[in-house]
């Protein structure tokens, strides 16, 4: 099974369907008639060859666009039973937003996730959760629960990905330091492992329904002051429902950017503040609550602020709905798409370092690797190992609490790409010479030495799960961690 997240998921608000994160198949498949529901297309399938990082290309010979579950365990069943020699590899594809190929199969079979996009349903009770498939976009779940009263806490900050995409890594945002990252807040998945057979999962918990948000967002020059306020807020018992980071280096637009659409109470204040080369820290903060609520939520907004050293004449505040917050990259993406500039090259990176080395990290990458947030922004914030279940591969550093450091620029040119990749190689140099136990979040490494060294004492029973469920490496070939060639039993 190449599920980044293994066997059991500990509590919350949503029961998912996890249908599957599997890949690749063989060309005597056409010899051999699979029964499905839905159909392979051998032709036109160059969406699958294509993904989000635009910066990897891997045509596959067919694509599976499955019906039912059994539609993509009938698939993967039949090409296990090739054996090593003729099996293809098989992957799955959500919406397309992976990085560098993690979603293709070269010459294999992709299975397209999102034709099993079907009805989703709400089950209640104690413990009220939504029944969704693999292929369902967050949006499109955010809205089934609160039409049913629902509102799960833990979210990415951009919806228009598939369930079984964000499981599959996690799912980190501002929210993770409180609820921990979507896996965490699982009810059941549904898996299919590398011989086809369908496995589940499950555990379960309750979610509020809340309808507006109020957004804030102060600023920083220091970043010891502006890490420290994080952490404050992060391990504070009454705090706010969202908290993240964004560093600003030589750039103008300082309150808003590509990922939202930030609109003050005060627009002139906020276009009077500019940075004049500095490189500084916009703490980016949220309160939700309902109506009736709007006078104690301020009260309680104006108290949490007074403990923060930020600087007095940067606090920029708006409120907008709960939905219009969570869509909020969304709303950007559509401008982004206007202009041409989305489906570009997205060299990302993104790291989880030590709090103990955040300072470091800060003083060595922010103004002297990294000099301009233009191309899109730098996010940081510190989240709680604690609110994460060990049980899963994930891999962080080993402290209580690590810092996401993510680096989300685009690259129009080719120069410019390769330029923004120099930095991203010249940061993890950094990290390496300065042993920082940094840690890669959605890593992409070319050989296994350094996918041990990622995993370090964990790679053992890692490698023991892969044997275990997906024998012939099959799945998943686009992450590169084992190769089909190599037997692992």
């Amino acid at each position: 099974m190449f599920l980044k997240q293994n066997t059991n998921c500990s509590s919350s608000s949503i029961a998912l369907l996890l249908c599957c994160c599997m890949l690749s198949l063989p060309l005597s498949l056409s010899a051999i008639p699979i029964p499905v529901h839905g159909h392979f297309t051998f032709h036109g399938n160059e969406f699958a060859a294509r993904d989000f990082g635009n910066q990897l290309h891997s045509l596959p010979w067919a694509v599976l666009h499955p019906k039912k579950v059994s539609d993509v365990a009938a698939t993967v069943k039949h090409v296990w039973q090739m054996g090593p020699a003729a099996a293809p590899t098989v992957a799955a594809r959500g919406h397309g937003h992976s990085l560098l190929g993690q979603a293709q199969a070269p010459q294999g079979i992709v299975i397209n996730m999102e034709s099993l996009r079907g009805e989703m349903q709400v089950i209640k009770g104690k413990s009220p959760y939504v029944d969704a498939s693999a292929g369902e976009l967050w949006i499109n779940v955010l809205h089934h629960c609160l039409k049913h009263g629902l509102a799960p806490k833990s979210w990415t900050d951009y919806l228009h990905l598939t369930v079984g995409g964000t499981l599959s890594n996690a799912g980190i945002s501002g929210q993770a330091f409180r609820h921990g990252p979507q896996i965490s807040n699982v009810h059941q998945l549904e898996v299919i492992t590398g011989k086809g057979e369908v496995v589940v999962c499950s555990q379960d918990k309750n979610a509020d329904l809340f309808h507006s948000v109020k957004w804030i967002r102060v600023l920083y020059t220091d970043f010891a002051t502006f890490a420290r306020d994080q952490e404050r807020l992060i391990s504070a018992e009454k705090t706010f429902d969202y908290i993240e980071g964004l560093v600003i280096v030589n750039r103008t637009g300082l309150v808003n950017n590509w990922r939202s659409s930030f609109n003050p109470e005060d627009p002139d204040q906020s276009n009077q503040f500019v940075s004049d080369g500095r490189t500084l820290f916009c703490l980016e903060l949220t309160k939700n609550f309902n109506p009736g609520e709007e006078a104690a939520i301020d009260k309680e907004i104006r108290s949490l602020l007074s403990e923060l050293s930020y600087i007095p004449s940067t606090m920029f505040v708006t409120e907008t709905s709960y939905v219009e917050f969570l869509d909020r990259v969304h709303t950007a993406e559509l401008k982004l798409r206007s202009k041409g500039l989305w489906d570009l090259p997205h060299p990302w990176l993104n790291l989880l370092v030590p709090r103990s080395k955040i300072q470091t990290f800060a003083d060595g990458v922010f103004g002297n690797i990294l000099t301009d947030t233009n191309n899109g922004p730098v996010l940081i914030y510190p989240v709680n190992k604690s609110k994460w279940d060990n049980r899963t591969s994930f891999v962080t550093p080993d402290e209580d609490v690590f810092y996401l450091v993510a680096s989300l620029p685009h690259a129009a040119e080719s120069e410019e790409l390769q330029n923004l990749l120099n930095q991203n190689r010249r940061i993890l140099n950094f990290c390496d010479s300065a042993e920082l136990g940094v840690k890669q979040y959605l890593p992409h490494y070319k050989t296994p030495e350094e996918w041990r060294a990622h995993f370090g004492p964990r790679w053992e029973i890692f490698e023991q799960r892969k044997s275990a469920y997906d024998p012939l490496a099959i799945l998943a070939p686009g992450q590169r961690i084992f190769q089909k060639s190599i037997s692992i039993l």
